[in-house]
C-alpha cells in the first residue's frame, strides 16, 4: 500500500537538519545522530513495504551504514536480501525502495541478491568478499539476514589462506598509489597507508581468526594505540564532510584549519601531527597484522610435519623466533639499558621484524635511565644507525612502542612534527631517520662516520622549537652527546655541525664562490677545520637527498664541491683559482658586435650550458632568461661579464622536461625579445596562463640583503615558483640601472630562493634598497 506521503521527505529534512546544526553536534554525535536518523527510516519503510519478519525478505547494510560508521556524505550501500520463497513482485519492491531514494538525490548503492547469490559474488571477488563482512541487517527476516552473515564469515575463514596473498598486494598497491597519511601535505584519510581503509582490512583479518582485534598496539599502548587513531582519524574525515560540504576523503590544507578547531586540535600544524602519529599506529598495526596473519594460517600438505619455529641466537638475550626479532627465554626486560638497542640492531641487520610481544615487553619494564650510556650502550648505537635504510624500520618499531624516546628523550620535540617547508615530504623525524640512512651510505667518505651518523640523526632536533632551530639545536646536542658518553672534543664537533649544517647548501647556491670573501666566510665559520668541514660536506649530502625529489643533483653537488674544494685550498694556505678567462672566440665575437647563443649539452659533471654574446649589455641578462623560460629550461645560476661593451652571459640550465629546444630557435627568440620585451613579456603571461600557475599561490615573497663587507651587495629573493620569474625580477633591476653581477637560482618544490649579486656602487642607500625590495616583490605577485 503506497503512503499518503512523500515517504523520503522526513530522511531527507533530517539530514538536512542536522548538518545545518554546524557546531553543536561533535564528529562522533553527529555519526551517531545520522546513524539513527537512517536505521528508523528504514525501518519503517521496511513495514510499509511488507519486508517484516518472517517475509522471506530482509534490508542489509554495507559500507558506512554496515560499520556504523555513518558519515555526513557517505553512500548509503544497501542489500534487499530475499530467499528462495520471497514475493514474485520482489523487483517492484526494490523499486519502491530505491526510487525514492534516487528522487531525492540521496547517494545510493544497492543490489538485490539471494544469499546465494551474495556468497557467489564474495567468493569471486575479494573486494566484495571485504564488503560484505560490513553486512548488518537492518530490518525484515533476521533468521535469513542471520544465515547469510554467519555463512559470509564462515566462507572468509575457510578462505582466508588462499586470499592473504591478494589482500597483501592490494593493500601495498593502494600504499603505492595514494601515499602514507603521516607524510602527505594533503593525506587521503580512507585510502593512504595509515588510513581508515586500512582499519578496514585488519577487521577483515580478524573476522578471519588469523589476528587478534588489536595487533601489534592495543589500546594501552602509549598514546592509546589503535582505537585513539581509529577515532581520531574517523573524526577527522567526518569534519572534512562537514566542512567540505562533500564525500572527500583528501584532506585539503585549506579545511584542515577549520576542521582542527572543530576537533579542538588547535591549528592544522597540531592536527597533522596528531593525524601523523594516528596513521604510525595503524599503519604499524597493519604490518604486524599480516606478518601475524601469515603465521597463523593452517598448515596443509608437507608443512603440517614441518618442525615447531626453533630459537636462533642473533645478539645476547636476543634471539630469531618464528620469523621474528624476540627475547631470549629467561632474559627479563627492565635490567639492561642496551637491550632494545640490541633487538633494534639485530633487526636491523637480519631485516626481521620485532615481535609485537617483545616491544610490548620492552615497553612495559623500560630501563632506569642511566646518566651515561655504557659504552657497549653507545657501540650498538652506532652500530644501528649505519645499517643504512634498515634504520629506518628499526627506529619506527621502537618509537610505536615509545621506546625510542626513552633512548633519546628529545625525540619528542620533533616526533609527528609536520615540516613548515612544502619542499619537505616528510614529517621531521623521518626526515632525520631518512637523513641518518643516507649518510649510512656516505661514512667512507668521512674521518668520523660516527659523528656523521649522529649528527645526521640529530640535526634538526630543535625544530618546532622557538628560534633559529640551528642555534637551538647545537645547544641541545651537547647533553645529548655527553650523555651518550662520547669525549667533549666530539660533542663540540656535533654541536657544530648541526649549528653549521646549512652553511654549505645556503653559500653554495646563494653566493658568489669566485669571490674568496665567500670562501673566507665559510673557513672562519668553520673554525678552519677540515674534519668538521668534511663532515657537513657529506651532511649536506645526505641531508638534500633526505628531503624531497629533486634536492639533490648533479648541479647542486658540484657547486658544493667546488665550495668544500676551495675551502680545503684556503685552509692549506693555497691561492684560489681564478675566473676562467673568456675565450678567444668569444672575445671575437663580443669585439664584432655580433649576437651569437650557443648551447653546450650537459656531461656527468656540469649541466647544461647556454652562452650568449650580445652586442649591447643592456638588458641581456633579462631577455636571455625570459627566451630560456619561454623554451621551459630551468635556470640554476647566471653570470654575467662584459668585453667590449657586449654582454657575454653564462647560463646554467636544465630542461623542465623533455629535450632541450633547438639552439637556432634560442638565438632567432632572443634577437626579438633585444627588439620587443614588450612581446616577450606577453609571450610569457600566455605561457604561465596555459600551465595554469598562480602569481603568487599564497606564498608570501620575501627579500632580504646580505653584506659581507665585500664584494656585490646580495639581494635574495624567496617565493613561489613562477614561469619567468628570474626575467622579471632582472628586468626590474636593470630597469633601475642596477648591475647585475651573477645570479643563482635554487627550486625547492614549489618555492624558489633566487640570489643576485648587484653592483650598487655609491648610489647604494638604505632608501634605494627599500625601493629595490618593493619593486622586486611587486613583481612576484
Amino acid at each position: 500500500m503506497q503512503p499518503d506521503y512523500d515517504p523520503v521527505h522526513d530522511l531527507v529534512e533530517g539530514r538536512a537538519k542536522l548538518l545545518a546544526n554546524g557546531d553543536a553536534l561533535s564528529a562522533a554525535e553527529l555519526r551517531a545522530a545520522l546513524l539513527t536518523l537512517h536505521e528508523h527510516w528504514l525501518v519503517q519503510r521496511a513495514d510499509e513495504l511488507g519486508i517484516t519478519a518472517g517475509s522471506g525478505m530482509a534490508i542489509m547494510a554495507v559500507g558506512g551504514l554496515g560499520r556504523r560508521e555513518l558519515l555526513p556524505h557517505s553512500d548509503l550501500d544497501l542489500v534487499l536480501l530475499h530467499g528462495k520463497g520471497a514475493p514474485s513482485g520482489i523487483a517492484e519492491i526494490a523499486d519502491r525502495l530505491w526510487y525514492p531514494l534516487w528522487d531525492a538525490h540521496v547517494q545510493l548503492d544497492h543490489s538485490v541478491r539471494t544469499p546465494a547469490q551474495a556468497l557467489a559474488v564474495a567468493a569471486e571477488d575479494v573486494t566484495a568478499a571485504l564488503g560484505m563482512l560490513e553486512l548488518r541487517p537492518i530490518a525484515g527476516d533476521t533468521e535469513l539476514a542471520g544465515g547469510l552473515v554467519g555463512s559470509v564469515y564462515a566462507q572468509w575463514r575457510s578462505g582466508i589462506r588462499n586470499r592473504l596473498d591478494e589482500l597483501a598486494e592490494q593493500a601495498h598497491e593502494r600504499w603505492e598509489r595514494v601515499g602514507e597519511v603521516a607524510h602527505r601535505v594533503e593525506p587521503d584519510l580512507k585510502h593512504g597507508r595509515g588510513g581508515l581503509r586500512d582499519l578496514q582490512l585488519l577487521s577483515a583479518l580478524a573476522a578471519a581468526q588469523v589476528i587478534n582485534r588489536t595487533p601489534g598496539l592495543s589500546e594501552h599502548s602509549p598514546g592509546g594505540g589503535l582505537p585513539r587513531a581509529h577515532a581520531l582519524l574517523l573524526d577527522v574525515r567526518t569534519e572534512l564532510h562537514r566542512v567540505s560540504g562533500r564525500a572527500r576523503d583528501v584532506l585539503r590544507a585549506q579545511d584542515a584549519d577549520e576542521i582542527a578547531v572543530a576537533l579542538g586540535r588547535g591549528d592544522r600544524f597540531t592536527l597533522a601531527r596528531e593525524l601523523s602519529d594516528a596513521a604510525r599506529t595503524v599503519s604499524y598495526s597493519v604490518e604486524v597484522g599480516l606478518r601475524t596473519a601469515r603465521s597463523a594460517l593452517p598448515r596443509r600438505g608437507l608443512a603440517t610435519l614441518r618442525r615447531a619455529p626453533v630459537r636462533r641466537p642473533l645478539a645476547e638475550g636476543v634471539v630469531e623466533h618464528g620469523g621474528e626479532v624476540a627475547l631470549a627465554k629467561g632474559v627479563r626486560a627492565g635490567t639492561d639499558p642496551a637491550l632494545s638497542l640490541r633487538v633494534a640492531l639485530a633487526s636491523a641487520r637480519t631485516g626481521l621484524p620485532i615481535a609485537g610481544s617483545t616491544l610490548n615487553a620492552l615497553a612495559d619494564a623500560p630501563p632506569q635511565e642511566a646518566p651515561v650510556w655504557p659504552r657497549p650502550m653507545l657501540a650498538n648505537f652506532l652500530a644501528l644507525l649505519g645499517t643504512g635504510r634498515a634504520v629506518i624500520g628499526s627506529i619506527e618499531a621502537l618509537d610505536r612502542a615509545d621506546l625510542w624516546c626513552t633512548l633519546v628523550p628529545e625525540w619528542s620535540t620533533v616526533r609527528d612534527l609536520p615540516p613548515r617547508d612544502a619542499a619537505h615530504v616528510w614529517s621531521v623525524d623521518r626526515h632525520l631517520m631518512e637523513t641518518c640512512a643516507y649518510a649510512g651510505s656516505l661514512t667512507t667518505r668521512v674521518s668520523r662516520p660516527d659523528l656523521l651518523l649522529v649528527g645526521a640523526l640529530l640535526h634538526d632536533i630543535a625544530k618546532g622549537l622557538p628560534g633559529d632551530h640551528s642555534e637551538v639545536g647545537a645547544e641541545m646536542i651537547q647533553p645529548i652527546a655527553r650523555r651518550m658518553g662520547l669525549p667533549e672534543a666530539d660533542v663540540q664537533t656535533l654541536s657544530a655541525m648541526v649549528r653549521h649544517h646549512l652553511l654549505l647548501p645556503v653559500t653554495a647556491s646563494r653566493r658568489d664562490l669566485n669571490d674568496p670573501a665567500t670562501i673566507e666566510a665559510v673557513v672562519d665559520a668553520v673554525g678552519g677545520d677540515r674534519v668538521l668541514l668534511e663532515l657537513l660536506h657529506a651532511l649536506t649530502e645526505a641531508d638534500s637527498r633526505a628531503t624531497g625529489p629533486g634536492m639533490w643533483g648533479s648541479w647542486k653537488a658540484s657547486l658544493v664541491e667546488q665550495l668544500v674544494s676551495r675551502c680545503r685550498l684556503m685552509t692549506r694556505g693555497e691561492p684560489l683559482p681564478e675566473m676562467e678567462p673568456l675565450s678567444v672566440e668569444h672575445r671575437a665575437l663580443a669585439e664584432a658586435g655580433k649576437l651569437s647563443v650557443t648551447l653546450e649539452p650537459a656531461t656527468t659533471d656540469t649541466p647544461m650550458l647556454v652562452r650568449v654574446v650580445a652586442p649591447d649589455a643592456h638588458n641581456v641578462l633579462a631577455a636571455a632568461a625570459g627566451v630560456l623560460a619561454l623554451h621551459s629550461l630551468r635556470v640554476h645560476s647566471a653570470s654575467v661579464r662584459e668585453h667590449a661593451g657586449a654582454a657575454v652571459d653564462t647560463f646554467m640550465v636544465s630542461p623542465r622536461f623533455g629535450s632541450p629546444p633547438d639552439v637556432a630557435l634560442l638565438r632567432q627568440d632572443l634577437a626579438r625579445a633585444l627588439r620587443d620585451d614588450a612581446e616577450l613579456a606577453q609571450r610569457l603571461a600566455a605561457k604561465e596562463a596555459t600551465y595554469g600557475e598562480h602569481a603568487t599561490d599564497g606564498t608570501e615573497s620575501r627579500v632580504l640583503w646580505v653584506d659581507e663587507g665585500v664584494g656585490p651587495a646580495v639581494l635574495e629573493l624567496r617565493a613561489a615558483d613562477r614561469t619567468g620569474l628570474l626575467y622579471r625580477v632582472a628586468a626590474v633591476l636593470q630597469q633601475r640601472g642596477v648591475q647585475i653581477e651573477w645570479a643563482r637560482v635554487e627550486t625547492m618544490g614549489s618555492s624558489v630562493a633566487d640570489a643576485f649579486g648587484l653592483h650598487l656602487g655609491d648610489a647604494d642607500t638604505p632608501v634605494l634598497r627599500k625601493e629595490l625590495t618593493a619593486a622586486v616583490l611587486a613583481v612576484t605577485r
